[in-house]
């Protein structure tokens, strides 16, 4: 039921009146794949948010039909604190994505689209991805169980756009559908004949009148390549089915409404709403309400999620991480900065892991203080590994700290980091308490250094600080762990000089904090009413400053004035500058590219984005009462480190916060995104700015997630490589958060311009629980190391029934 692009239909497509037919009709009153699951997500949310809240004996009243509001309510009006849509916001998105892309990686599969009554098939997709989803849910693998779900929506909804259900006069859905122990009935065999000649190719119902009166259920033949089919079986129609010029002519989708078939579109899509509705019933009652909330995204934004080194001479470290733990714990009980989960990840030398994960914070105070230094003794530890460990785990935009007193042993490891940061947009952010060591003894061994180049890439902090001054500087900890976090500004200079940034605060931040890392720097901060203060003014007209080691943290004042400030920065040394604040107005993005087919779209990129063509993003835009209440001026590509240069773009709204962002001149090097505008409510200019650095790339890696994989079965994942630049061997690695085994060419012989095709082979152990995920990250680089490019792919491990 997809006719245009997979993101046109932004999150406010619904009114909470919980009406079925909430969605808004475009494209001349069609819907969308994306219309019609969003107004069942949406009703079935809402419908289970209401039960909670009446459960735990809360009045549940939204104030509002926006994302953010429903969420409010949701998470109950009692807790104090900023509430945000944005992982509500986020998990629709994987849904939707997941959902369009069916029509871009299975465009020629009869089964995903019910196409060539192939029933039998389509049904066995959707039950399997059923047990997969659950499955997931109870491994609280919520990433793969909602990108799961968006892809089985897609396929359940094409059953009634793309068969004869709604011609026979059925208005309920099929509920054999998501049965697998139904029968599916009534099948028209492939050698009878079931629809007449439609010359014109626009005839309301073509179904043969014996067809109707048997009840005998058929869908349309679609060949995009072959107008082969079989005698007398109706076609699916449209430009792209060649089958729809071979007789019986014409087609019976109901993809798009025409004039002449109305009533037949607007059926199937009541229809398909009804059974998404059905769909995500069953789900929500084998997941529990709690449960099916947290996998659409319903839970607090704060996560607690620590990486830390349990080495022998770690043991103050260990003492303090625990100490910030409970304070965390015990300080936010109660209200929206609480943490909604609680992630651990020990490392040592060589063991790491596993990775504790709770919801329950009396769990978490247990397993912190059952935490004890011991082993170790060669310096590097297997730091990189327990990240790795924590990336592909958290929910995505965590922020994880690591503490450690050494260098990275697993340093290898440090791509395959790079390429998780960006995917997840996860904020990293290291305590470290050993001596540095400046020189490396060689290219391949690690540093400090590389703590800070990983933090930098993430926008978290590099913070180096003795163990007796551990203490103070892990209250950085306690101002990240809370809800709607944004980032207003950050930027990176190596090596530093004199240079003035001017950053926008607007009236709905609260709690602004400036952090700068780095030595021998000297700042002054100057508020629009050009009121100053300097870096030795501990506590001055603007707020006050705290330094530790190379951080110093300034916390402004509450009385803080909207407009325009600025810093003022002085040094010959490297540092960094970072702003944030809590204000519930934000944006998600995500680099895309566009697709063609019968049903064109966007899919999110995998990887860096092309270089030597625009960049486009899909950027959705959250305000106090919804999108609406928003008006953006400028998004822009902006580079963090070296001379600042801004590239503008072209905007394209998409409707509902939904904006479709063109970058025709990408900045060279490492980049973000910056986003300007007016909150309505206040009449105050904002600004924001994402923290993951990104840059472009000449390689491309293509894969894709076309099944889960089976414990104890090897899987093969075709993958194809190409550049835009020279030709000649690219290495190829890869590395999987689980450890399983796999094999892969080492390289690849590239030509400029062509794909080369090869084979990853994975292989989960026999004993693999049923709901893993595992997350796969390649790397394609040239012999020189000068470009590469990563693919991070989620799969899920479902024994199958």
């Amino acid at each position: 039921l997809i006719m245009t692009s997979v993101l046109d239909i932004a999150l406010l497509v619904f009114a909470l009146s919980g009406t079925t037919m909430a969605f808004v009709p475009i494209g001349g009153g069609a819907s969308t794949h994306v219309s019609i699951t969003a107004t069942s997500v949406l009703q079935k949310v809402t419908e289970t948010c209401r039960a909670v809240a009446e459960a735990a004996g809360h009045e549940f009243k939204p104030t509002g039909s926006s994302p953010e509001e429903l969420v409010q309510a949701c998470l109950g009006p009692t807790a104090t604190g900023e509430v945000s849509g944005a992982k509500f916001h986020s998990a629709l998105q994987e849904i939707y994505t997941q959902n369009g892309l069916v029509d871009r990686n299975f465009v020629n599969s009869a089964p995903h689209h019910f196409n060539s009554e192939a029933f039998l098939e389509g049904r066995g997709l959707i039950t399997e991805g059923m047990v997969a989803v659950k499955a997931n849910i109870r491994q609280e693998n919520f990433q793969a169980a909602r990108e799961t779900l968006g892809r089985v929506l897609h396929t359940l909804q094409d059953f009634y756009s793309h068969s004869n259900w709604v011609e026979l006069g059925y208005t309920e859905p099929y509920i054999n559908l998501i049965r697998p122990d139904l029968p599916l009935e009534n099948l028209a065999n492939v050698d009878t004949a079931t629809c007449s000649n439609c010359a014109s190719g626009t005839c309301p119902n073509s179904i043969l009148p014996n067809i109707l009166k048997e009840k005998k259920l058929t869908s349309g033949y679609m060949g995009i390549f072959s107008a082969a089919k079989p005698k007398g079986k109706c076609s699916h129609g449209g430009a792209a089915d060649l089958t729809s010029t071979a007789e019986p002519r014409g087609g019976i989708s109901k993809d798009e409404r025409r004039s002449d078939n109305v009533a037949l579109h607007n059926a199937a899509v009541k229809a398909a709403t009804a059974a998404s509705l059905q769909l995500l019933q069953d789900i929500r009652l084998a997941a529990g309400d709690n449960g099916f909330l947290r996998m659409m995204g319903i839970a607090r934004s704060s996560v607690v999620c620590f990486v830390i080194d349990t080495t022998g001479s770690m043991s103050d470290d260990i003492d303090e991480a625990r100490a910030v733990v409970y304070e965390i714990i015990d300080s936010k009980k109660g209200t929206q900065d609480e943490p909604s989960e609680y992630i651990l990840v020990p490392f040592n030398d060589p063991d790491f892991g596993p990775m504790i994960r709770t919801t329950d914070p009396d769990k978490m105070k247990r397993e912190i203080s059952k935490l004890t230094a011991n082993g170790g003794g060669d310096i590097p530890e297997m730091c990189l590994s327990g990240l790795q460990l924590a990336l592909t785990g958290a929910p995505a935009s965590s922020y994880i700290y690591v503490f450690t007193d050494a260098i990275a042993k697993d340093i290898a490891l440090k791509d395959t980091i790079v390429a998780l940061i960006r995917t997840s947009k996860s904020t990293v952010s290291f305590f470290m308490t050993g001596p540095s060591r400046r020189r490396r003894r060689s290219l391949s061994a690690s540093s400090f250094e590389d703590y800070k180049d990983l933090a930098l890439a993430s926008g978290g902090q590099a913070i180096q600080v003795s163990k007796s001054q551990l203490p103070e500087a892990t209250d950085v900890i306690l101002d990240t762990s809370t809800s709607a976090l944004v980032t207003v500004l950050q930027r990176a200079r190596n090596p530093g000089k004199m240079e003035t940034f001017p950053f926008m605060l607007d009236e709905s931040l609260k709690n602004i904090t400036i952090y700068i890392t780095g030595i021998s720097i000297t700042f002054t901060l100057t508020n629009p009413a050009g009121v100053s203060q300097s870096h030795n003014e501990a506590s001055g007209k603007l707020g006050t400053i705290q330094t530790v080691g190379n951080l110093r943290r300034i916390r402004l004042n509450t009385d803080k004035q909207t407009g325009i400030w600025q810093i003022n920065m002085n040094s010959n040394q490297p540092y960094t500058l970072k702003i944030t604040g809590q204000s519930t107005i934000a944006f998600i993005y995500n680099f895309v590219e566009s697709f063609e087919g019968p049903h064109p779209g966007y899919a999110v990129l995998s990887g860096r984005p092309q270089a030597g063509q625009p960049a486009t993003l899909m950027l959705s835009v959250m305000g106090r009462k919804g999108s609406s209440s928003m008006t953006v001026g400028d998004v822009g590509l902006v580079t963090v480190s070296g001379p600042e240069t801004l590239s503008n773009s072209t905007m394209t709204d998409m409707g509902n916060g939904d904006i479709l962002v063109t970058v025709d001149a990408v900045p060279e090097g490492e980049f973000v995104v910056i986003l300007k505008g007016t909150d309505k409510v206040s009449n105050s200019e904002f600004q924001r700015q994402s923290t993951t650095q990104m840059s472009v790339s000449k390689v491309k890696i293509q894969a894709k997630v076309e099944s889960s994989l089976e414990p104890g079965k090897a899987f093969k994942l075709p993958f194809s490589v190409m550049t835009q630049g020279s030709g000649g061997q690219y290495s190829m690695s890869a590395r999987n958060d689980k450890n399983f085994p796999m094999s892969y060419p080492n390289s690849l012989t590239l030509t400029a311009g062509q794909y080369a095709n090869a084979t990853l082979t994975i292989t989960p152990p026999a004993n693999t629980p049923t709901g893993t995920d595992v997350t796969l990250t390649m790397e394609a680089k040239s012999t020189s190391g000068v470009d590469s490019n990563y693919a991070v792919l989620k799969f899920s491990v479902v024994t199958k029934v």
